[in-house]
């Protein structure tokens, strides 16, 4: 949104907050003041709009371990602003400065797993992500949102992309207050469908219809400095008040669905009172399937003027990774609910993982046989590359690039489908030169070896200039390792 917009729209959302906290009739329970407690959560999900929907793949990133799926409306991949406002506002909303490619953050995603920074990548695999981009969504445009889908496909993830919506930028339910095109506080748009549906039909398997009648669980008021770092909400921007949404059948024992539902920019509960809680349409299928929704709260700080999730660095370099503040601390709520006390993965990570061979185009790999297990897993940076069950505790890989390094680990997998801990990683480098592609700048662009900044081209991973972007120029680049690319 241009400054203009973001004026009128804070004082519009202003005037919202006005009536909604004086007293509004709202469908969503008065808040009960309370703390979190444990429930017999068996899975968690994520969700989240805009520096929300940031927020929400950066959690799912770093603890991918505890986290199985993302539901993202209108958000880029990770890691985008790279530590700068100017980025994040030029490049991963607008499109007038250069941004990293997906290949480029999946490979930064790669080295801080590898660093213990973030989970392994290789939990992404077979995630459930679900997106959602509207039409008239002009705030983040549509090419930021496409990386975010391409990020997560290229690590595996079952990704569903609805960007057919005729939606401006918002959260959008069939309780939303805004016309379907609008991009204005609340931002809770209609748009006649039921995205929600959708997005936990994918993210669950399926789901009951949601709740007609009045919402039988409570809506439990807690403090946020409990959970945050150092004991202070508001010294990472965060409010003082976060809130939770408890079905009757959680409360009563029942094995629940947690889901984590992170707001917008000027979304936050102190800005539009309870609007999102009440219009998400979260409740009411949380109501007919057991789904507790944890609602976090950011609020303004000096550098946050308009209570934004950190996705760029505001408050810490570390905002992507565990140890950034906000993460730790929506984390940590999510744990009080009982996040990741699920049961154990059955089978220990495979010991003993080792190359045995390398060729071209192939590398053979072998490791110590799991006791009891069916069939094993290979991951090459990240990614499941067998189609079909390996039943023996060796594994050779096909249709490589000579000269090439690759990341690989294992995991056990049981009868049932389960799949075990993953083994520590090797690395495997293919023999031979490195296969030098000669083509225009414009085709390495568009068959993503390289990308163009400010009428240049340079390739990806290694960022070295090409020449000018079009397609009279050329240029002979080779690939080193997966998304890096130098000149031959």
């Amino acid at each position: 949104m241009k400054i203009r917009q973001l004026l009128a729209a804070a004082f519009a959302a202003v005037a919202i907050a006005a009536t909604t906290v004086g007293g509004a009739t709202a469908a969503v329970p008065t808040p009960t003041p309370g703390s979190l407690q444990q429930y017999n959560i068996s899975s968690t999900y994520v969700s989240g709009l805009s520096s929300g929907g940031f927020m929400a793949n950066q959690m799912h990133v770093a603890y991918s371990d505890v986290f199985k799926g993302a539901g993202i409306f209108s958000a880029g991949p990770y890691d985008c602003a790279q530590n700068s406002v100017n980025t994040a506002q030029y490049a991963c909303m607008e499109t007038f400065m250069a941004r990293k490619t997906p290949a480029q953050l999946e490979q930064l995603t790669r080295d801080r797993a590898t660093a213990g920074k973030v989970d392994p990548v290789a939990n992404l695999s077979g995630d459930k992500v679900w997106l959602f981009h509207g039409t008239n969504d002009a705030t983040v445009k549509a090419a930021v949102n496409d990386d975010l889908a391409t990020y997560y496909r290229d690590f595996g993830a079952d990704v569903v992309y609805d960007n057919t919506s005729s939606s401006g930028h918002a959260w959008v339910s069939p309780l939303g207050p805004n016309s379907c095109s609008s991009t204005s506080s609340p931002y809770v748009n209609n748009c006649g469908g039921d995205p929600v549906r959708d997005m936990l039909t994918h993210l669950l398997g399926g789901v009951n219809p949601a709740s007609s009648s009045a919402l039988t669980g409570k809506l439990v008021r807690f403090d946020q400095s409990t959970y945050a770092p150092g004991g202070s909400s508001s010294a990472i921007s965060m409010g003082n008040e976060g809130f939770a949404y408890v079905p009757q059948s959680c409360q009563s024992g029942a094995s629940c669905t947690l889901m984590v539902t992170l707001h917008g920019c000027y979304q936050y509960f102190g800005v539009v009172g309870n609007a999102l809680m009440d219009k998400a349409y979260l409740n009411e299928y949380a109501d007919t399937n057991n789904m507790i929704v944890l609602y976090p709260q950011a609020t303004t700080m000096t550098g946050n003027p308009r209570g934004c999730w950190d996705w760029w660095g505001y408050k810490s370099a570390d905002y992507a990774q565990k140890s950034g503040p906000q993460m730790t601390a929506v984390m940590n709520m999510a744990k009080a609910l009982g996040a990741g006390t699920a049961s154990p993965s059955p089978f220990p990570a495979p010991t003993g993982l080792s190359v045995t061979a390398t060729t071209e185009t192939g590398a053979s790999l072998s490791w110590n046989p799991v006791s009891g297990a069916a069939s094993y897993n290979v991951y090459r940076d990240g990614t499941k590359v067998n189609s079909a069950p390996v039943t023996s505790a060796t594994y050779t890989d096909v249709g490589l690039t000579a000269g090439t390094t690759y990341s690989y680990a294992v995991a056990a997998v049981d009868a049932s489908g389960t799949v075990g801990t993953k083994s520590a990683s090797v690395t495997a480098t293919t023999t031979g030169a490195p296969v030098c592609v000669t083509a225009s700048n414009y085709a390495h662009t568009q068959a993503g070896r390289a990308h163009q900044s400010g009428g240049y081209t340079y390739a990806n991973g290694s960022n070295q200039n090409l020449g000018l972007w079009n397609v009279m120029a050329s240029s002979t680049i080779k690939e080193t390792s997966p998304g890096y690319w130098v000149t031959c």
